[in-house]
């Protein structure tokens, strides 16, 4: 008699809660049922979009038992008590890494299920991509000889470290870079030699946070293992993708890349010295070509989801779900007895870190007196808005889900306040004291209903909570994505007025646009004191060199833009959107009007790029993007995803939305400009000085 379905839950509906939603989808007798988050709104759009179970309370989740097993994947400080708390519960767990913050928090994990019988698998996802199976594999069978060193890198950029958002766990202390990252080197470094004796730790390329304090982007880490001489790399800023792991032995080489899923082995031959150059790299190429043409057929017939990150997710997956079915023990390199060797690593590689310079504090005790509420103060952006508001002598109030900012150096004039966006009682506390609002947030949903509910529903509630504050201002911004810009011929102001149906629209213009005609229907029906603003293409300091706004970017060296790249884009620095936001609240005639902030600097996509390579010495690979193929290819995923994976609410934005990403109509700003006051930099060379030469782009 066949045995039912192991049914799993997940702890935690963020981004990395798809990648092991669909690694789920792929492993035969486990169904996914339920997920659980703190917040209502982000467990209810995850579950609509799987068709599962809702939760927002764990315990409620428990007591129905709904399921078998859960995946933790909330943030890493809360892991160690949610683990022991489901273990307790009768329930096997997979833990996101890092598993636990110590290694002493892992044991206690650990032992709690080694006590209680059940299952406690740790989530070194990439110990279980099959290329590391066979390096592995070549290493235990002594194919590359004794092994003398090995290096393990991440040389991949951390786009938060430069533009946020700051809020994030990773960045709240040095140490939690290396917890977040450092278990994927580790694990490997652990599963191929053992325990680990750490030698040296040095870090390098510092960067300043807002509001104080600095993170290092290069970790060098030498460690030993027995005679094996290991070296661990990390490098965070702007690089070329380098995620591997190379062996060195007595017989070959070895490189696996573990984020394409290759693994090239370099070995000699016994060649004469004319023939051995030619055998050599015949024998390397080789290689190189099965290795694509594997991956490129995995990817084509399982519609992206065996990249080598998908296929990371399903072998650790795998593996734990198996010694379920079977009763077996767990596979020892995601078990809990190596998830505490990794950790301990960890804690000997942080015990050798220096003491870091406090964040700095004001001099003043003042307790701030905010009568400025931003909502979304802690994006790029809000950011700036604070800080200038904070110069100009007004208090702020900065709402957000943490009780944490970037503005340490700036808190007698800033207040931080927790608050879920769709409470209106809380957001009545909020707006207490308050004359102006900004709202400045935004929602990333993957479905219209959810950005329905999570963008316009929760619009329409800050924007009443403040109309019943009596609030002075309400600065709303929106897009200037919302207009069709496909029309080189088209010189858009103001008046321009967006499509009747935007339902051919990306859901992020689309839901923009449908807040503001709420807003201006609140306007004009119930007075609320609104103003509307839709920046251009942002960029300077604070901003990401992988600008979005500009093309697909592929790699931190390789951009395809949206168009050809010859025509003129609507830049603006965040200084000048940041005045033009302030104008907007300190002048009384501009309720229930709008403004498009965009300087007119001539500047193409391909001008932008080469005053890159000519103020930085970076060369970046532009690529030309015909919005047509776009389209073509986009239209064909949907129709997989929907048809074939099932996935509910997508939306197919249409070829003209596509071309509006190439902003081929050009901008009118006189209106900001004639209304406020607004002077934004439009002098290409001051531009190219501020947007790129003094941004920091690269991060070092």
């Amino acid at each position: 008699m066949a045995q039912p379905p192991i049914r799993t839950a997940l702890i935690g509906a963020g981004y990395i809660a798809d990648w092991h939603a669909d690694a789920i989808s792929m492993i035969a007798d486990v169904s996914l049922v339920a997920v659980c988050d703190l917040s209502k709104s982000s467990a209810d759009a995850f579950a609509l979009s799987r068709g599962i179970k809702s939760y927002s309370d764990l315990d409620q989740m428990i007591e129905d038992r709904v399921c078998d097993a859960v995946h933790i994947l909330t943030p890493p400080d809360s892991h160690a008590p949610l683990a022991i708390k489901c273990l307790e519960a009768g329930l096997d767990c997979f833990v996101e890494k890092p598993v636990a913050l110590s290694a002493q928090d892992t044991a206690k994990i650990n032992d709690t299920a080694k006590a209680l019988g059940r299952r406690f698998a740790a989530g070194h996802n990439f110990l279980g991509i099959p290329g590391y199976t066979r390096l592995k594999t070549a290493k235990d069978a002594g194919d590359l000889g004794r092994i003398t060193s090995a290096e393990i890198n991440w040389h991949f950029p951390l786009g938060p470290l430069r533009s946020g958002p700051f809020g994030l766990w990773l960045l709240r202390e040095p140490r939690n870079l290396l917890l977040e990252l450092g278990p994927h080197l580790f694990a490997f470094a652990v599963d191929l030699f053992g325990d680990l004796e750490v030698e040296h730790l040095s870090l390098g390329k510092p960067i300043d946070l807002p509001g104080g304090g600095s993170r290092p982007q290069s970790w060098r880490i030498l460690a030993r293992a027995g005679d094996v001489d290991i070296s661990i790399s990390l490098s965070l800023v702007e690089t070329m993708d380098d995620r591997s792991i190379v062996l060195r032995g007595t017989g070959a080489g070895a490189r696996l890349n573990y984020a394409d899923d290759t693994l090239v082995v370099d070995r000699a031959n016994s060649s004469d010295i004319v023939i051995n150059p030619l055998r050599k790299e015949l024998y390397l190429a080789g290689q190189h070509m099965r290795e694509g043409v594997v991956n490129f057929g995995r990817q084509l017939v399982s519609l992206n989801r065996k990249s080598a990150y998908g296929l990371s997710f399903q072998g650790a997956l795998s593996a734990f779900y198996e010694s379920q079915k079977n009763g077996t023990e767990m596979v020892s390199r995601f078990g809990g007895d190596s998830a505490v060797k990794v950790m301990r690593a960890i804690d000997a590689t942080l015990d050798l870190m220096p003491m870091q310079d406090p964040i700095p504090v004001p001099d003043s005790n003042l307790t701030p007196k905010p009568d400025v509420l931003i909502i979304g103060g802690t994006g790029f952006i809000g950011r700036d808005l604070v800080r200038a508001l904070v110069k100009s002598g007004r208090d702020v109030r900065v709402l957000s889900r943490g009780q944490s900012g970037p503005f340490g150096d700036i808190s007698d004039h800033v207040e931080m306040f927790s608050c879920a966006l769709s409470d209106p009682e809380a957001l009545a506390r909020a707006m207490a004291g308050i004359k102006t609002v900004y709202h400045l947030g935004k929602s990333m949903d993957e479905t219209w209903e959810a950005a329905l509910k999570n963008d316009v529903g929760v619009t329409e509630i800050i924007a009443r909570a403040a109309n019943n504050a009596a609030v002075e201002r309400f600065v709303y911004t929106g897009t200037i994505a919302s207009y069709d810009m496909s029309d080189p011929t088209q010189i858009i102001t103001e008046e321009t007025g967006f499509s009747a149906d935007m339902s051919d629209r990306n859901i992020y213009a689309r839901s923009k646009a449908v807040c503001e005609a709420k807003l201006l229907e609140m306007c004009k029906n119930d007075g609320l004191p609104l103003v509307i603003a839709r920046p251009g293409i942002v960029v300077g300091k604070g901003g990401p060199l992988q600008h979005w706004g500009i093309g697909r970017w592929h790699s931190a060296g390789a951009v395809r833009v949206w168009g050809q790249g010859t025509n003129a884009l609507p830049f603006v620095l965040i200084g000048d959107v940041v005045d033009g936001l302030i104008r907007m609240a300190d002048n009384p005639e501009v309720v229930g009007q709008s403004f498009n902030l965009v300087a007119s600097t001539g500047m193409t996509a391909k001008d932008y790029f080469e005053a890159i390579h000519r103020e930085l010495g970076a060369r970046i690979v532009v690529k030309s993007g015909n919005p047509t193929m776009f389209s073509l290819v986009a239209g064909v995923k949907y129709g997989l995803k929907k048809w074939v994976l099932r996935r509910k609410g997508l939306s197919r934005p249409s070829l003209a939305d596509w071309k509006s990403r190439a902003h081929f109509s050009s901008f009118d700003n006189r209106r900001p400009k004639d209304i406020l006051g607004w002077q934004p930099v439009e002098e290409k060379s001051k531009f190219v000085k501020i947007a790129i030469t003094d941004a920091n782009l690269f991060g070092f």
